[in-house]
């Protein structure tokens, strides 16, 4: 049966309908955010499957008729994901998995399909509250719910889910989805806002989920259906306390080695050991392989229990580090001597090779997804090698850690990047991630920066990024907060929580955990803390190259930028590209507008022509031939042309290349003119006046008003 339930909220009107669409589903709900429409269906497995991790799956699937638009490409129907949908998909992710007991085993599917879209009501926080919300009223065991909000300032005002509009004028761009308690997920780009204002907005944003909260429970009590009882994997409590036994201390003894590779090589040591000897223990019995999984799991946690208890009771972090204590710092650049711009940076294990690349405006990114902008000229792209963690792995297309590192990254440096009109290149930054021990994502952030500015990005301040992390004791009654975690304290902790910014403030910011939730006090203190770290990496990275440079990579496309009249554009493109190709051709003396060394140029509707090439004569030669096509010629002035065809009718004059005008033979000379080869010949140099054009658009020239007046005969006699 039908249902329909709404809400007002912050001048966003709600509705959710449930009961007749996508009824096979264990629960789907239709949500609309005004006229932004998701279908949001959830469906779970009959049975277990045998992995050792609880299988869930949320997918963001954009339908581009949802705002009007024909796929591009050859083939018109949606492919893979886009970038823009797999962060989409990783932003509903966060919050939801938390929500779930870890030992479930039935495989979850999440889908949120993108049906329609207002631009200024968001689709992805209507999916996000979808998904939560066809969780909550399906069999599903799901301790939700969860919801999400978007947080914009403008002046001291703090808007809830911003209009794009407003979002241009906001200082921020902040996500915040959390449960009726705590929040549990965050995601900025901020204009270098203080740790103050980030924390404000952030439990601004908690009010705002608390009602949205409070509607799905309100939802959720009218049609929910009782929650199932799950087989879960259990632990046996006697293997539990074996392991313990033979295998724990030799564990917290094996983390405290320094150097990552070293301790990793001791701990698998002591895990294989501890497998070998407890296959021998039951060898005998018919469900040897399943206790040696569960031996397998308990080896597992009882490492992640050693980092916790280290860390939390004797305040001891694996590498010996304070908790406040920044791994070594490294800076270097102009590691690439043919690139436009190259930079490692170095935190400890983890090491990042960023490089800038500037090319013209031209070859900036085109984008065929769901939002207003389909262009996208500051790029960052982030590779993860199977080497740099010492492992064999797949080489291929980049998955959604890649694309979800690279977009913080981006994120974090578009907001120093130079606007359009300040520095006309499309700007492309790469990090390979060389080495990692956690962290890979600040250090690509500390790595492009600096790549930047040895590539002379006028940048308007140096950015760096820290990662924070959270260990909870057990008992959760006591937490303690680290800076720079490295990859074990990632791994088994329960906080990523990574700050970036300039020595004015943040401007990205990125929160995921693995507990129901955090306190305001947990961020207050995260962000102060985070703070101290960013500022002594700043030092470091100033101390390597403290501002951009003024020169370019001489192997870097120089530039040229001026202005015509808007309507003369179409003459310096000619019919069909005639005009263009020619002044491209014959400026970077090339046989193809394709070939690498001709010229690049960018006309924009406005009238503004951007020329590149790494070679300043051809910029300039090109320059000036776009300025002779649309040079006017006033009328009567008068000109030096040079005679390119004689005809009987008169001749023509070039004033300039591509300007070219008729003098008439009655405009030859003051006396007759029988034939116009008796007077001038081609290649002749002649003084000429504009009389104008005609009404077919063709210039007249006139050589006779351009030589003095003969001196009448009968003056002349009286003067003898």
């Amino acid at each position: 049966m039908k249902r329909e339930f709404k809400l007002d909220f912050y001048g966003t009107k709600i509705v959710v309908e449930t009961g007749w669409l996508a009824k096979q589903a264990n629960a789907a709900v239709l949500v609309r955010f005004n006229d932004t429409v998701v279908l949001s269906a959830v469906v779970m497995g009959k049975t277990p499957v045998t992995q050792d991790f609880f299988p869930l799956q949320v997918l963001y699937q954009e339908k581009l008729y949802s705002v009007g638009k024909i796929p591009g490409g050859f083939i018109k129907r949606e492919g893979r994901p886009t970038d823009e949908a797999t962060l989409a998909a990783r932003i509903i992710d966060r919050p939801l998995r938390p929500m779930f007991d870890e030992n479930l085993r039935n495989e979850i599917q999440v889908i949120n399909m993108v049906l329609s879209v207002d631009q200024d009501s968001s689709p992805i926080m209507a999916a996000l509250f979808g998904s939560s919300l066809a969780l909550g009223i399906s069999e599903i065991p799901f301790d939700g719910p969860v919801s999400g909000v978007v947080v914009g300032k403008i002046g001291k005002e703090m808007i809830i889910n911003p209009s794009v509009a407003q979002l241009e004028q906001s200082k921020m761009n902040l996500t915040v989805a959390g449960t009726k308690d705590a929040i549990c997920m965050v995601e900025a780009g901020a204009s270098e806002c203080s740790e103050k204002e980030m924390l404000e907005a952030m439990l601004f944003g908690e009010e705002a989920n608390q009602e949205l909260c409070a509607f799905q429970e309100q939802i959720i009590k009218e049609i929910g259906k009782e929650k199932v009882e799950l087989d879960k994997a259990e632990l046996d409590p006697d293997i539990i306390s074996q392991v313990t036994s033979y295998a724990y201390q030799k564990i917290v003894d094996a983390i405290q080695i320094k150097d990552k590779l070293a301790s990793q090589e001791k701990v698998i040591e002591i895990k294989q050991d501890a497998i070998g000897y407890f296959t021998n223990i039951y060898l005998e019995d018919e469900e040897l392989n399943e206790k040696i999984k569960q031996v397998t799991k308990i080896l597992d946690q009882l490492e992640g229990d050693a980092v916790r208890s280290l860390i939390t009771e004797k305040h001891i972090r694996p590498d010996g580090r304070k908790m406040d204590e920044i791994r070594h710092l490294d800076a270097m650049v102009d590691l690439l001597p043919r690139t436009h711009g190259s930079a490692v940076f170095t935190r400890g294990q983890t090491q990042s090779l960023a490089t800038t690349t500037l090319g013209a405006i031209g070859e900036h990114q085109i984008l065929d997804g769901l939002g207003i902008e389909d262009t996208k000229r500051f790029m960052l792209h982030y590779n993860f090698p199977a080497f740099s963690v010492g492992e064999i792995g797949r080489y291929g297309s980049p998955g959604r850690r890649e694309i979800g590192h690279g977009h913080l990254g981006e994120r974090a440096l578009s907001y120093v990047i130079p606007s359009e009109e300040e520095f006309p290149y499309t700007i492309r930054v790469v990090s390979e991630i060389l080495e990692s021990n956690g962290s890979s994502s600040q250090a690509t952030i500390c790595a492009g920066c600096l790549s930047l500015m040895a590539a002379g990005v006028p940048i308007k301040a140096p950015v760096a990024g820290i990662a924070m992390g959270l260990i909870t004791s057990k008992d959760e009654k006591n937490y303690t907060i680290l800076t720079d975690i490295q990859g074990l304290e990632d791994h088994m902790g329960d906080m990523d929580f990574k700050v970036a910014g300039t020595r004015e403030g943040i401007t990205a910011l990125q929160m995921d955990i693995k507990i129901k939730g955090v306190t305001k006090s947990i961020l207050k203190e995260a962000l102060a803390q985070a703070k101290k770290a960013r500022l002594e990496i700043l030092d470091v990275m100033e101390d390597c190259i403290k501002v951009p440079r003024k020169e370019l990579s001489p192997y870097a496309p120089k530039i040229a930028t001026f202005t015509i009249a808007p309507e003369k554009i179409k003459d310096v493109i000619g019919r069909g590209g005639e005009m263009i190709t020619k002044i491209i051709l014959e400026a970077s003396h090339v046989k193809t507008v394709n070939d690498k060394d001709a010229v690049k140029v960018d006309l924009e509707d406005d009238g503004r022509v951007i020329i590149y090439h790494v070679n300043q004569e051809i910029i300039d030669k090109t320059k000036q031939m776009i300025l002779d096509v649309v040079k006017e010629v006033e009328k009567d002035k008068i000109y030096t042309g040079k005679v390119t065809k004689v005809e009987d009718f008169g001749c023509f004059v070039e004033l300039w290349p591509n300007c070219e005008g008729l003098v008439h033979v009655s405009q030859l000379a003051h006396e007759r003119v029988n034939k116009p080869s008796d007077l001038v010949h081609v290649g002749d140099e002649i003084l000429v006046k504009s009389l104008g054009y005609d009404n077919k658009g063709r210039l007249n020239l006139s050589r006779k008003e351009a030589l003095p007046k003969p001196v009448k005969k009968e003056i002349k006699r009286k003067e003898e």
